[in-house]
Formats: C-alpha cells, structure tokens, sequence
C-alpha cells in the first residue's frame, strides 16, 4: 500500500475541493479522470463537504445551500453519540446520472456502541485488484480521524461491495500487470504481516495536514504491479 498517496487522498477528501491541482502534486491517482484544469467531475469530498440542497429561504423561495455532511456528523455525535442518522453520501443523483465515473464507494454510516465508533461503508462497483485495498484502507484511516474528532475510541470497520470484479487481460492489453488474476493469485498465496500502529496530531479537522499523521511498524510483501482499467 502506498502510504503517502493514500494519506493524501484521504487529505483531499476532507478538503472539499473539486479539482485535483493540489492532490496530483502528490500523487496522479486521479488523473486519468479529471480534465486538462485539474476539475474532476465526481469528487468525493466535495459532496462530503458541500452537499446541494434545495431549501426554501425566509421569503418561501427556493434555493441551493450546501450541506457539510462531515461536520454535521461530528456536531450529531457530540449531541447524541446514539443517532441513527451519521450518514454521508457522495451519491448526488444529478451529478451521479450524467458523470463519466460516478461514485464507486458512494455512502458511509458510523455507529457509536460501547464508547466506540464504528463505521460502514457501501460501494457499488469495486476493482478487487486496485480499488478495494485502498477503500479498505482509507476508510478505516477515515474513521480513525472521525473517532479522535469526538473523543471515541476506534471500533470496527464493515464493507458491503455490491459489484466485485477483477480485470483480465483486453486483446489490447495482455500483459500481466493488466491481466490482475495473476497478481492476485500470487497475494493469495501471502501469509498477512502483523497490522501497523496509527497516531494522528491532536488537533481540530481543519488543521490536519500530512505531517500530523505518524504510521509505525508497516510491515509489507515485494510489490505486486496492477494497471488501472481506465
């Protein structure tokens, strides 16, 4: 797993941007899918962040307001740690019917329970490959931040993925790194290495930046290349 893209990511994320000008100074994830300014269409953390909402203003007219679904979750937690409703979505169907790719990991639920916070995440198309290994990952980095946010100790982590899938070699594209089943048949064969410690800096959301994020004892297998199926 590379750590510092998945960090960055996840930065970004929390961010609220809608382009990747500052992201792919740091990693070029993203760039496949973004346009020559750096806009990216289905950004996550924009929807995280800046969710549009028709409501009606004072004057009973309708208008779009934003809604920052983060910190509406970390406020409703502070304010009743048993809501049922610490839901983000990045599914905006507006966005989502028309975008080239539209949200893969697209909702997430926390749920407090014995002082810990545990969180679950949707997706409704997963590359087993590529994909999964970073969700699994940011999500659970995700959570970890949300928890220290609230005061909560870090609980589980559960992942529904409605589509799982593997790409295979194209006639355009037969080599191996391409073809993932050879390198996911060569994973299965790994025995898992002990998990690696987390500290996150013990300050507001708005103030985390990359430095504030300290990962210990990551222990990893020799590389496995996988191609992205664009």
């Amino acid at each position: 797993m590379h750590w510092n893209s998945l960090l960055h990511e996840v930065l970004w994320y929390l961010s609220g941007e809608n382009h990747i000008r500052n992201l792919r100074k740091h990693t070029k994830i993203w760039d496949a899918w973004a346009d020559e300014d750096g806009n990216l269409e289905t950004a996550y953390g924009y929807y995280w962040r800046h969710f549009p909402s028709a409501q009606k203003n004072k004057n009973g007219e309708w208008e779009v307001r934003e809604i920052d679904q983060i910190q509406y979750v970390i406020d409703e937690i502070n304010r009743n740690p048993n809501s049922r409703r610490l839901v983000v979505s990045a599914w905006e169907p507006g966005n989502a019917t028309t975008s080239k790719l539209p949200p893969c990991h697209y909702t997430f639920v926390f749920n407090v329970n014995d002082g810990k916070l545990n969180c679950h995440l949707t997706q409704r198309s997963g590359d087993i490959a590529l994909g999964i290994p970073f969700n699994l990952a940011a999500y659970s980095l995700l959570t970890q931040v949300i928890a220290q946010q609230v005061g909560l100790k870090l609980g589980e982590f559960a992942h529904t993925i409605i589509d799982a899938h593997i790409y295979v070699a194209s006639q355009k594209s037969e080599t191996e790194s391409y073809d993932h089943l050879y390198g996911l048949k060569e994973q299965l064969k790994r025995e898992p290495l002990p998990l690696p410690q987390l500290n996150i800096a013990k300050k507001p959301l708005h103030q985390l930046i990359f430095d504030d994020f300290e990962l210990l004892n990551y222990q990893h297998h020799d590389k496995i290349k996988f191609e992205v199926a664009v």
